[in-house]
């Protein structure tokens, strides 16, 4: 019987978008209100700045995911191309740039460059992509993908801390928020983490802290400048 292991690499381009999209959901929008409800903003108003910055955050998020994945993308590219024609002008002195990179990772001069030609005979540019640029489809993201991975992870998130300030108006509200936000995040962090296979622990503590922190600077800008509802 065959062993194999499953791995989680694969994951990688849509599980950072939508962490991160999620992720910033909360804390962006949980830091919002909790200043503004320290500023004893009135709940309308509260309201009407967590409903902005959802729709905001939710669109910047998805822009920037998508500029950023096909700016990679279009490096990728270009190395491609540029790999393409060294490939069909220079292949000998390619191979021999291969065989050395294997040499290097430890295999001997004659076996490295056996190895060099039958991954060329294969599949030269895949050869080269992975081992010389280290272009890999399983780390790739599609931008499409990213961007509306960003933007409804982004929503979801936002959603959590305005649904409770919704449903708690008034001086409970500053404490209610931070303490549901601060929760959705070790929530978020622990899944994120099992789903790549890291420490559950280690995942939610980490984007706890951060975002203690965030809200605990938003809420002292909204103490100083305090307005009267």
């Amino acid at each position: 019987m065959t062993h194999s292991e499953h791995h989680r690499i694969h994951r990688v381009g849509w599980l950072r978008a939508a962490v991160l999209g999620a992720n910033d959901g909360i804390v962006s929008t949980a830091s919002l209100i909790v200043g503004f409800a320290a500023a004893s903003t009135s709940q309308q108003g509260v309201l009407f700045a967590g409903l902005a910055g959802l729709v905001a955050g939710a669109m910047s998020m998805a822009a920037g995911e998508y500029v950023s994945v096909s700016s990679q993308a279009d490096t990728e590219a270009a190395d491609l191309a540029m790999e393409r024609d060294a490939l069909e002008k220079n292949y000998a002195e390619e191979r021999v740039e291969l065989a050395e990179i294997y040499q290097q990772r430890g295999l001997d001069p004659e076996l490295s460059l056996k190895v060099a030609e039958q991954l060329m005979a294969h599949d030269a540019l895949g050869a080269h992509a992975r081992d010389e640029i280290g272009i890999s489809d399983k780390v790739s993201a599609n931008p499409i993908q990213a961007a509306l991975s960003s933007a409804v992870t982004f929503t979801a998130g936002a959603a959590l801390p305005l649904g409770v300030a919704w449903l708690v108006p008034g001086q409970p509200q500053l404490v209610a928020v931070g303490i549901a936000s601060l929760g959705f995040l070790a929530l978020l962090g622990a899944v994120a983490a099992r789903a790549g296979g890291a420490s559950m622990w280690v995942g939610a503590v980490r984007v706890t802290f951060w975002g203690t922190l965030a809200m605990a600077i938003t809420a002292g800008v909204g103490r100083l400048f305090q307005v009267t509802p």
